[in-house]
């Protein structure tokens, strides 16, 4: 009997302690109250992996007469829709190739990128997406400047990210609507 009640004892104490051990998620304090903000870093990470194609791209309290020239310092909006967006692990050297044809297009062009979650504790923003363009022959080490995006939603099957665009007053949003490509 002893011998059961100790075995009791040690699996209830090897539980307690793996769940006390695992993977905590963002929060914060709203209101005096604890909230849970959604997705982790590591979540957001793990969840982006794989293939996307950003199938629009919506405007959000930006004008109609506000014109956006181009985006991410590459070519106009137009040109990102139908892109496929290749986010894989390990090293996070991606590219994204470019499918749209048009005048200031470049239909079939790749650009390389290194991709990563941005995301610093306590800060209360939630993760976000960042990327720097690697053009040939430079080490991402070497790039100091890149874009990050606002991540807003994603079921594992689509993805929103949100663009900040600085207006006159205030800021508006583009917002990138990407669809998990299958292999």
């Amino acid at each position: 009997m002893r011998k059961h009640i100790l075995s009791l004892c040690t699996i209830f104490t090897l539980a307690l302690l793996l769940v006390s051990c695992g993977a905590q998620r963002k929060s914060s304090v709203s209101g005096g109250s604890l909230n849970n903000d959604g997705p982790s870093a590591r979540e957001w990470r793990n969840g982006l992996k794989g293939k996307w194609v950003l199938n629009s791209v919506d405007r959000e309290d930006i004008p109609a007469a506000y014109t956006i020239k181009n985006i991410f310092d590459e070519a106009p909006v137009d040109c990102f829709i139908g892109s496929v967006w290749t986010l894989p692990g390990g090293n996070y050297q991606g590219n994204i190739r470019f499918n749209a044809a048009g005048t200031l297009c470049a239909d079939g062009a790749s650009r390389n990128i290194i991709w990563s979650i941005y995301d610093i504790p306590n800060d209360n923003l939630h993760p976000q997406f960042q990327f720097k363009k690697l053009y040939s022959g430079e080490k991402a080490r070497n790039v100091t400047s890149g874009y990050r995006l606002d991540l807003s939603y994603s079921d594992g099957q689509s993805l929103v990210m949100r663009m900040p665009i600085p207006l006159d007053n205030g800021t508006g949003n583009l917002v990138l609507n990407f669809s998990r490509v299958q292999d």
